[in-house]
């Protein structure tokens, strides 16, 4: 019988045995990630190693999404390397501080609903890119210490144990589920290279992992405006770049496990980790998409999973370095090439004859942008800019007018569809104002006023017609349409009144 118990939350049942084994396969997997991803901003391997702890610690204690894993990212590294390089580790320090500083106020101010507005062709794109890129960051494991392309047997024996790993951990599951196939996979290679002395590229090639317990310290910076002006642009774009991927990989999260995270919860928790990873040393992060893979497809769901790997991560560090240095970097390049794998949305490809070609577009060009610029929040923020204005497109072409003259010779505009600022020019459209009847009833039962640009349209409608002397009627506003006229009247001369005879609101003249 397996064995349960609660931890932070009374209504998740946590499997001890799968969150502790799934916690140490992701702290195995998340340090040649901090190492990579803190020399590719110029830093010190254990200020990504430090990061990586304190981000994933406070995240999985006090974040809104458990199971997902939290530590230093390439995002963020390719936002600070510049400043790292222009002014050094402690100007990233106070970086980092205070980009956690605007995350927990993006938290507070419940902005996490905002990716709501992320339409699913952009998530589509995202992932897609971020699975590229992480296929792609291990092709750098098949080159030696120059830089050159391995060749010969070395090849062939890095190629072959990739291979063996990749084969444990898809075919491992199909025959039991009790141990994590992941863990198994970089066991079973640890033990081949150790047992036959296999010469291969280990963790300990990239760089040493040894030191102590991360060191408080506040950043030595000058507490000036000028500081501040130097650090507030990378903070500002290290926030947003880490509450995407965040709130992505959560979204993401929640569709694989059919639960629901708390996105705003998820923004306090980064931006605290943020601030006490630059308070201990840290090059600061966000969410990880392949390591929270790795995390639920072994079985975790609950906060120990993401506790266990850092505190793992930790020890590793501390007391564990020289064990961890000899693992072979080819179990870890199999488990992320199995990761880039999953992570790909497949559906995605059989669905491009079946979606609208701007959403077609869209999700291509998400990819690309995340892909080849590496630029998340440039990706999901241009994908989102050209759903919209797709979306406003498609919606302007939509409205239309059914026209009829009743037995009174009054004439009926039937209008369809959403009246907005991109639909007023065809609205206008319409109306034949000097060949109309005496009296002209504009009737949007079917319809909707939505912004302001609406309500000038229907201002200048009512103009048009009380300037050759003909009486307009605007039938079945909403209730919220009457909202926006009574809040116009101090911006625009909006002059409509309630009709009892038609219950309608007519043009006062």
């Amino acid at each position: 019988m397996k064995k349960y118990f609660n931890l932070f939350d009374l209504s998740q049942k946590v499997d001890y045995k799968t969150e502790v084994l799934s916690g140490l396969t992701v702290a195995m997997a998340l340090i040649p990630e901090a190492v990579a991803f803190a020399l590719i901003a110029g830093l010190d391997p254990l200020v990504g190693l430090y990061a990586a702890f304190m981000m994933g610690l406070v995240t999985s204690i006090l974040g809104g999404r458990p199971g997902m894993i939290s530590g230093a990212t390439g995002a963020v590294a390719v936002v600070i390397a510049a400043l790292a390089l222009s002014h050094g580790v402690e100007y990233v320090f106070a970086c980092v501080i205070l980009a956690g500083l605007i995350q927990i106020a993006a938290g507070v101010l419940r902005l996490g609903k905002l990716m709501r507005l992320v339409p699913h062709p952009v998530i589509f794109g995202f992932v897609n890119g971020l699975a590229i890129i992480i296929f792609m960051s291990q092709l750098d494991q098949f080159k030696d210490g120059n830089g050159d392309w391995l060749t010969g047997s070395s090849l062939y024996l890095f190629l072959g144990l990739v291979l063996i790993t990749m084969l444990i951990i898809w075919g491992l599951p199909k025959l039991s589920k009790a141990i994590p196939a992941s863990l198994v996979a970089i066991l079973t290679i640890f033990g081949i290279v150790i047992f036959f002395n296999l010469d291969t590229k280990t963790v300990g090639d990239m760089a040493s992992i040894q030191g102590g317990f991360p060191p408080f310290h506040i950043p030595m910076v000058p507490f000036t405006l000028e500081t501040l002006m130097v650090i507030l642009p990378y903070a500002g774009i290290m926030a947003g770049v880490g509450l995407i991927e965040s709130l992505l990989t959560l979204n993401i999260i929640d569709e694989i496990t059919e639960t629901r995270g708390r996105g705003n919860k998820e923004a306090v928790a980064q931006g605290a980790a943020n601030i006490l990873s630059g308070l201990f040393s840290g090059m600061g992060g966000c969410a990880m998409i392949g390591q929270s893979l790795i995390n639920i497809s072994s079985g975790a769901r609950a906060r120990l999973s993401g506790i266990v790997a850092a505190v793992m991560l930790l020890i590793f560090i501390m007391f564990g370095a020289s064990l961890v240095e000899q693992l072979p970097m080819a179990a870890l390049t199999g488990l992320m090439i199995m990761v880039a794998i999953g992570t790909f949305e497949w559906a995605s490809l059989r669905t491009i004859n079946k979606m609208p070609k701007s959403d077609i577009f869209v999700m291509v060009l998400v990819t690309l942008v995340t892909a080849v610029l590496h630029n998340l929040a440039l990706a999901v923020l241009i994908g989102v800019i050209i759903a919209a204005l797709v979306f406003a497109w498609d919606n302007a072409k939509r409205i239309r007018a059914r026209k009829r003259i009743d037995e009174e010779g009054v004439k009926h505009y039937e209008i369809y569809g959403p009246l907005f600022f991109g639909s007023i020019t065809v609205f206008n459209e319409k109306f034949d104002v000097l060949n109309d009847p005496e009296e002209v009833v504009i009737d949007f039962r079917e319809s909707r006023v939505v912004d302001m640009s609406a309500i000038e349209a229907l201002n200048k409608i009512t103009e048009r017609y009380h300037k050759v002397g003909k009486k307009v009627h605007l039938k079945h506003l909403s209730k919220d349409c009457m909202l926006l006229l009574k809040n116009a009247e101090e911006i625009i001369d909006v002059n409509v009144v309630e009709d009892p005879n038609y219950k309608l609101v007519v043009d006062r003249v």
